[in-house]
């Protein structure tokens, strides 16, 4: 009996669509469980990766060995001052604190600056608050407090402290959810304002949602700005930021500079919310060992420099760098000087903002962790044109190509900053 070479042909064309889709679907499910649009077609994530391709968004870079990808253009924001109603006259105040670590802080500020513009209310720097007792800063420790006012002025008035005659005990407090809405400020927050004249601020986060909408609201350019234009870190930051970056391109010589940043804190690892979950069993962290296996598979060579947020080396990071020598975390690459008031303590404010603005500038970043770290960084990646952001997956076989793992942030443009950047 004969073979039909075309029908062999067919098969195993169809077999490999099979894999790509089965690795598209694990790409999309990291994003969130939460994330998934209603009606969304798996073949459009396959379609996307193509378009890239073809369209200029992503070009594998001439520069060195391995699957490294040419930065896009800077975007410019969409939003515009001369857009802004002229403010009104201040009715009260809104105080807030920013709270557990830059990915959060980002979402706080927009979601603060929002609700005081709707109510024409004077916004209140915020303090800064870690996860541990005790852990308080001023906001100016962190964040460029003049950059920050000059932002918003003449869309949100803003006062460094209450005024003395307002005691904080007697704030009204008021929780809102995260990239809240017009409607939820009428009917949630507004009644209370103007009941009690001065609010505290809470935001909470029912989940983790960065993806654009196609509703379109009047507080959409606020929102763009208090999240893409208001932070900026303050010098003393910024220089240790500037001098570990400096530091890892130092060390990679042999890839022209260029190095990837991989979010992968063990102790998040090892919390039984990153183990799969519901029908479909997908992942949404990976461990040291499979992050090498994934990195080597999409064709990074040996000599790859990569920085870990691990806040201190782990045993169980070995792994990673028996495959990648020139594999670093914090500590072995921060200025002599600065680790005394900046690793002062393990997992402190400063470590969590050098992190994220570490990953947010590297040549590549990989979230070996789901979650809002992810989603916020690849916001400000995308709108500084860094959009090589790849999403980890269990690799069948020994290669792969990289386009096939691009976050679907990126591949299928539905991040939030999409919203925010032309």
């Amino acid at each position: 009996m004969g073979v039909d070479l075309r029908q062999v042909v067919a098969g195993i064309l169809t077999l490999t669509m099979f894999v790509m889709l089965g690795q598209m679907i694990k790409r999309d499910h990291f994003d969130s469980l939460q994330e998934k649009l209603p009606g969304e077609a798996q073949d459009a994530q396959l379609d996307s990766a193509i378009v890239i391709e073809k369209d200029g968004l992503v070009k594998l870079s001439k520069r060195s060995k391995g699957p490294w990808m040419e930065d896009s253009q800077e975007l410019k924001p969409c939003w515009s001052r001369t857009a802004f109603d002229e403010m009104e006259q201040s009715r009260g105040y809104v105080t807030f604190s920013l709270t557990n670590g830059p990915e959060y802080h980002v979402s706080q500020i927009a979601d603060a600056v929002v609700v005081a513009r709707y109510l024409a209310a004077t916004l209140v720097l915020p303090d800064i608050r870690g996860s541990k007792p005790g852990d308080e800063r001023n906001f100016e420790d962190i964040y460029d407090v003049e950059k920050f006012m000059k932002s918003l002025d003449g869309v949100v008035k803003v006062a460094k402290e209450l005024p003395n005659e307002i005691s904080i005990r007697n704030l009204a407090a008021v929780k809102v959810p995260n990239r809240v809405t017009e409607d939820h400020i009428v009917g949630n927050v507004e009644p209370i304002f103007k009941s009690k004249g001065n609010i505290r601020l809470a935001t909470y986060f029912p989940a983790v949602n960065m993806r654009k909408t196609a509703q379109k609201s009047s507080v959409d350019s606020v929102a763009c700005l208090g999240m893409f234009g208001t932070l900026e870190l303050q010098p003393e930051v910024n220089e240790v930021v500037d001098s570990m970056i400096e530091r890892l391109r130092t060390l990679s010589r042999k890839s022209n500079g260029l190095f990837i940043a991989v979010d992968l804190r063990v102790e998040i690892l090892e919390n039984k919310n990153c183990h799969g979950s519901g029908s479909t069993g997908a992942k949404s962290c990976y461990n040291a060992q499979e992050i090498a296996l994934f990195l080597r598979k999409v064709g990074f060579d040996t000599d790859t420099t990569i920085y870990l947020t691990q806040s201190r080396w782990d045993d169980s990071l070995s792994v990673l760098k028996d495959i990648f020598p020139k594999t670093y975390t914090k500590e072995s690459i921060m200025p002599e000087e600065k680790k005394g008031k900046f690793l002062e303590s393990e997992d402190s404010e400063f470590e969590k903002v050098i992190d994220f603005y570490i990953c947010s500038q590297s040549d590549v970043f990989v979230p070996a962790i789901s979650g809002l770290f992810y989603a916020n960084v690849a916001g400000k990646r995308i709108a500084s044109g860094k959009p090589q952001i790849l999403v980890p997956a269990d690799i069948p076989g020994t290669s792969a190509p990289v386009t096939s793992y691009l976050s679907p942030y990126v591949a299928k443009k539905n991040h939030l900053a999409y919203s925010c950047f032309c």
